[in-house]
């Protein structure tokens, strides 16, 4: 006859819970979590780059520190006015402005007899590392005829030497500046000089 007692079921040796348990689940939440952190940093990282790609551009970065070096000119000051002439796109403009730095034919030929050149082709200045050289020898030349003065300098790049002179010369300001465009120009690269020395420190030499 069944005993009308009721059997316990010991449970099986060597039985083992397949659960994770609760400090698992905490472990597995912790890593996603810090993979996600790390993930956000590394997108913010590559957006962050694209954006500056796009807005505050910086190639030849060598050639620019190197004539930086060489010819004594502020290398922030050069790729601010390359940002500002062609935004670093090889293009020639509606005045036949060519190259990186806008230099005209008639500036070219100018560089050329300043430097002592016998050599220079029009279509030499579709070559960033010489348009940079020109364009640098230029500027230097603009400082040194200004005393120094940035402001008169850019100036002259930008509208000629002969209305820098009007405006002043080396004791213009922006106010004294007549021309519009000249004046947002001298001003959006001395803004653009801030930026680059302190955006690219390194790759400037800085």
């Amino acid at each position: 006859m069944a005993n009308s007692r009721t059997q316990r079921r010991t449970p099986a040796r060597g039985r083992k819970d397949n659960g994770i348990g609760a400090k698992g689940a905490f472990f597995i939440l912790l890593l996603l979590a810090g993979l996600g952190i790390l993930a956000v940093i590394l997108l913010s990282d590559f957006f962050e780059k694209g954006i500056q790609e796009v807005s505050l551009p910086l190639r030849h970065e060598n050639v620019i520190r190197q004539q930086s070096e060489e010819k004594g000119v502020d290398a922030a000051l050069i790729a601010a006015v390359i940002y500002s002439e062609s935004g670093f796109v090889d293009q020639t403009s509606h005045a036949d402005a060519r190259g990186l730095m806008q230099i005209t034919p008639q500036t070219a030929e100018e560089i050329e007899k300043l430097s002592g050149g016998s050599t220079f082709e029009l279509e030499d200045l579709s070559d960033p590392e010489l348009n940079i050289r020109y364009g640098t020898f230029y500027l230097k030349h603009l400082l040194d005829l200004y005393d120094g003065d940035v402001v008169a300098a850019l100036a002259a790049y930008n509208a000629g030497p002969g209305n820098a002179d009007r405006w002043g010369g080396s004791g213009m300001t922006l106010d004294d500046i007549d021309f519009g465009e000249t004046k947002a120009y001298v001003k959006a690269v001395l803004e653009k000089q801030r930026e680059y020395r302190h955006t690219y420190d390194l790759e400037l030499g800085y």
